[in-house]
């Protein structure tokens, strides 16, 4: 699993991604994102979805990312836990895998979307950092 983490805000939740790589980092913002909601080591990656999006700004593709994320999760009634992504220029492809939401698998609180505020997204010496505040 990715290296993530989260920081403080007065009313949702930042979360942070790391990686050695911008496409790690995205996932471990995702792993972060999913992790407020439920136990991830408890989800079994039995369906999948693909993402795909156009995005020339590494900091919109990362709301991107989160959000179609988001979308595909509560659209398809899934808790996904394992992520992937692949950027060729200003294409990103991704999947997502998990299993059928239950009421079980709730732990946190419900992840509205990712948003504007706190975005960041840089290179610290070898490490990707990707930030931003989620609406809960």
């Amino acid at each position: 699993m990715g290296e993530f983490g989260y920081f403080e805000h007065d009313a949702d939740i930042g979360i942070a991604g790391f990686g050695k790589t911008i496409e790690e980092a995205f996932v471990s913002a995702a792993q972060a994102l999913f992790s407020i909601q439920s136990d991830l080591s408890e989800i079994r990656p039995t369906r999948k979805v693909s993402v795909a999006f156009s995005e020339e700004d590494i900091e919109y593709a990362l709301v991107t990312w989160l959000n179609r994320l988001v979308f595909e999760a509560q659209s398809e009634k899934l808790a996904f836990s394992v992520f992937s992504l692949k950027r060729q220029g200003n294409l990103w492809e991704g999947e997502a895998e998990g299993e059928p939401w239950n009421d079980a698998m709730t732990r946190g609180v419900e992840v509205k979307g990712a948003t504007l505020t706190g975005l960041s997204v840089k290179k610290d010496g070898e490490k990707w950092e990707a930030r931003c505040i989620v609406d809960v």
